[in-house]
């Protein structure tokens, strides 16, 4: 009977769902590929390895000339690009160019014709261009992107006051804006035009070459004289306000938006000393003319580092009140870096991504190291360690990579805190004036072109005299990190330290056993006594003779080495190395290790910490310490703990303290809620609040959604805490609160709060409003809200917010969002509780055979074309050629 009916349905469909279908189809443009992403994808081998694509031709500059409609949220363009052939004659050249209006191609060769697609642009020469041959075409155009090039106006909620457009180009945007070769390995020098109402600012790559104001317009000519590729290729252009300094000759400018203007300055503290510092650290001044940086309304990452005019997320400006809990210096010193390291020298294709990101990531730790001291460079790297890389151990993927999908899946723990922590073991290996010398010498050998690995590689030994590809094979071409597995013994007849250290990962054809040069260190006596070691088997085995039986021992304990160790020790040991001075690492492995043992005297010895270490980052884990071990007394510590002068720490107290559930820890925070001045802290405060069920705690957090904040940020903590609660009485409000001005919230904080309000009205028989507020943010121009909103959409359990989220999927492709939705209707039918299990698979069929359908019906169509063509040939031939194909 299933079979029946279901081969029944499905006949049915076939005969008149095609009408319909074919409706769908014409709406589906990428046809199961994000071809946005993808244009300019790699080539791709039959291996499924991605490659970067052959250079036909040279291109040596792009001018691009452009007027945004700020109104229709469009662009007119006139885009010329300069190239020339580079091994053989060329009689065809294809562009990327995504969703390109155009007009008129000129050239000044001969052109017999030119085709234009939602995805490319190809140039058919009438004769072939000879090799060298420098060939000049002019694209006339008009868009509407989607992406690439985004707008930021009081049509789309924004102040009006802060209207502005920018341009995101990594990794395949720059085609919905202007045509170009869009990958890595090509490099042009260019130039960006750009026209605006007179009370707008302009800025791009480059310098400034004139200024022009007419008719209540104004046209800015920038350009960009040293070679770069088209991804870097940037235009922020609209109502700003702007910060000013300098160093050296080099301008330095901040734009950012009017309302933020207040708080401005705190974003821009460090560009200055930053800039000094990467100078005298690598060796090389800075590369570009002038460096800007522009915050921008929901950029869709934290920042990028266009040449010499850096976006930036506009959350990245905080007020003074949340103290040193927030800091742009990272940010600035990360995208600062990528100046020297994915600008002046850049990856050439995905699979080497690390030689941007890694390198961008290192020098940031590098930074705070000069300006904080050795301990915040470390514990940094500690962080992306514990964090990041070592969870991730097991991960197949090496760094350098060829099998991804699509280049987004570049941008992990691989690229950034694993490249990092590549450069500084070789930093450590090699020395660092042996380093900076080889990574002088490799920017300027490889200066204003595209690298791969093997020119670090190359650079380093050329300096060194140091073979370095076992080095590389492991920690880059091979996966994974080494676990180790470090014991301890004292052999008191023969005075010697017996030290154990077994490779305990696994180990197999795709993963070997690692090499790694490093010491052991004993404290004797209170004086540190080092043996270097060298790790090459599954298990070794270490005798160092020593004066006296050492009250510490420390493996590695200089931080060189990325590896998850597991070194139990005895509390007498941890009691010593607690306080060991000069080795912020060593203190901080105690405190971690003290979590594990619940007695007084561990309590005693993090309490301790917790108020006196002189690193703040060993005090937050004696706190982090105290919420594990969950006895009376060690709460009490945490309580007694809270008056600390870093506001950092001051955090991670209240933090751990709302994890407890107990009436003194709602005392504790109901205090910070009614009595602590940093809104940062209060807002956790708040979210600790919200395991606690009394009607007094809900009216305080009710009352918290009112409370002023910049960037809302406590009231966000209040709508947060409210899902926590699942009190059904108060989604009203937050309903409310959502519905009122999207705007008043940071994105990211809007994006959980949609999926705060999907969990407080799942259970609710009438979900229409809650429905039609996520259904309009699927239109929302953050994408981090659009996310959210697919995502709340899925906890909702509304079946009738499916036919949005399959139009959504229909209009844009398979993108990353795209995908989220496709997650979010699956879950739809499946637990949509009135739909059989018949129908589910049902569905699953009609969907498998409709893109079958669609595949056929392009086939087709294909044929059907390539007939009419050849019967049209002679035609053709008599004819003159076309303006336009399209």
């Amino acid at each position: 009977m299933r079979n029946r009916l279901m081969l029944g349905l499905l006949a049915a469909v076939l005969v008149s769902g095609s009408a319909a279908w074919g409706a769908t189809g014409m709406i589906c443009r990428y046809c199961g590929r994000d071809h946005s992403e993808l244009a300019a994808e790699a080539m791709t081998h039959a291996s499924g390895r991605k490659y970067a694509p052959d250079r036909v031709v040279d291109v040596q500059h792009i001018k691009i000339d452009v007027v945004p409609d700020f109104k229709k949220r469009t662009v007119a363009g006139v885009t010329t690009l300069t190239f020339a052939p580079i091994s053989k004659p060329v009689e065809q050249v294809t562009l990327d160019a995504e969703r390109l209006d155009v007009s008129k191609v000129e050239s000044t060769e001969k052109l017999a014709d030119y085709v234009v697609t939602d995805h490319q642009l190809t140039l058919v020469f009438a004769e072939p261009v000879p090799v060298g041959k420098k060939v000049e075409v002019t694209v006339t155009y008009t868009a509407e992107p989607q992406k690439g090039l985004y707008f930021r106006t009081p049509e789309l909620g924004y102040p009006a006051e802060d209207t502005h457009v920018w341009t995101q180009g990594q990794t395949h945007e720059a085609p919905h804006w202007f045509p170009c070769f869009d990958y890595p390995n090509e490099r042009s020098t260019t130039e960006v035009i750009c026209t605006v109402p007179e009370e707008m600012k302009v800025v791009s790559n480059g310098r400034v070459v004139s200024e022009e104001t007419k008719d209540g317009m104004k046209r800015v000519h920038w350009l960009q004289d040293k070679p770069h590729a088209s991804y870097l290729v940037c235009l922020v252009a609209g109502k700003f306000h702007v910060l000013e300094d300098q160093h050296k000759d080099v301008k330095l400018r901040f734009f950012a938006q009017p309302t933020l203007a207040e708080h401005a300055d705190n974003a821009f503290l460090d560009t200055r000393t930053i800039m000094e510092f990467y100078e005298d650290e690598i060796g090389m001044p800075f590369p570009w003319d002038k460096y800007d940086q522009a915050t921008i309304r929901d950029f869709t990452s934290g920042g990028m580092e266009n040449t010499s005019i850096t976006t930036l997320y506009h959350n990245t400006i905080f007020a003074d009140e949340t103290e040193n809990i927030y800091s742009s210096r990272n940010l600035d010193a990360h995208e600062m870096a990528h100046q020297w390291f994915g600008d002046y020298v850049t990856c050439e294709d995905w699979a080497h991504l690390w030689l941007n990101e890694g390198f961008a990531s290192y020098y940031t730790h590098l930074y705070d190291g000069h300006k904080l001291g050795r301990d915040a460079m470390l514990y940094g790297l500690w962080g992306d360690a514990t964090d990041d890389v070592l969870p991730q151990t097991d991960n197949p993927k090496p760094i350098v990579y060829r099998g991804y999908d699509n280049a987004w899946e570049q941008f992990d723990f691989r690229a950034y805190p694993k490249g990092s922590w590549v450069l500084h073991m070789l930093r450590s290996q090699l020395g660092e004036d042996l380093y900076r010398k080889g990574i002088r010498h490799y920017l300027e050998k490889n200066g204003q072109s595209s690298v791969v690995t093997a020119d670090l590689i190359a650079a380093l030994e050329e300096v060194s005299g140091k073979e370095l590809d076992r080095f590389f094979d492991q920690w880059v071409y091979g996966p994974g990190t080494p676990k180790l597995k470090v014991r301890y013994n004292w052999l008191p007849k023969e005075k010697l330290a017996q030290v154990t250290i077994e490779q305990t990962q696994e180990v197999n054809d795709k993963r070997a056993l690692f090499e790694i040069p490093t010491k052991l260190r004993f404290i004797v006596d209170g004086k540190p006594v080092d043996h270097a070691i060298e790790l090459t088997k599954a298990k070794q085995e270490f005798f160092v003779p020593l004066a006296a039986q050492p009250e510490v021992v420390r493996f590695d304990p200089e931080y060189t080495v990325l590896a998850d160790v597991d070194f139990e020790k005895p509390m007498t040991m941890l009691e010593k190395q607690i306080v060991l001075e000069d080795d912020m690492i060593g203190r901080l492995l105690a405190a971690k290790a003290l979590g594990n043992d619940k007695t007084q005297k561990a309590v005693g010895l993090l309490k301790e910490a917790l108020n006196n270490d002189e690193f703040y980052g060993v005090r937050i884990q004696a706190a982090k310490s105290l919420e594990k071990i969950g006895t009376d007394e060690s709460f009490e510590a945490l309580a007694a703990s809270g008056k600390q002068e870093d506001a950092r720490v001051r955090l991670a107290v209240i933090e751990q303290i709302g994890k407890i559930y107990r009436p003194e820890s709602l005392d504790v925070l109901e205090k910070v809620v009614a009595n602590e001045k940093n809104p940062a802290i209060v807002a956790v405060a708040i979210r600790g609040m919200a395991k606690y069920p009394a009607e007094d705690v809900r009216r305080q957090i009710e009352a918290a959604m009112e409370r002023d904040s910049f960037n809302n940020l406590i009231a966000s903590a209040a709508i947060k805490a409210l899902g926590e609660t699942g009190d059904a009485e108060l989604r009203g409000k937050v309903l409310r609160a959502l519905q009122q001005d999207r705007q008043q919230f940071v994105d990211r904080d809007y994006a959980e709060a949609l999926s705060v309000l999907a969990k407080l009205w799942k259970e609710s028989d009438d979900k229409d409003q809650v429905r039609v507020l996520l259904e309009t943010s699927l239109q929302d121009p953050a994408r981090r809200v659009r996310v959210g909103a697919i995502e709340a959409l899925g906890e909702l359990g509304d079946p009738q917010s499916i036919p949005a989220l399959t139009t959504f999927v229909s209009r844009e492709g398979i993108g990353r969002d795209q995908m989220v939705a496709k997650g979010a209707i699956k879950k739809l039918e499946e637990d949509a509780p009135f739909v059989p299990a018949e129908v589910r698979e049902l569905r699953k069929l009609i969907g498998d055979m409709r893109k079958e359908q669609e595949t056929l019906r392009k086939e087709l169509d294909t044929i059907k074309a390539k007939g009419e063509a050849q019967e049209d040939a002679p035609k053709a031939e008599e004819a003159a050629p076309a303006e336009k194909k399209a």
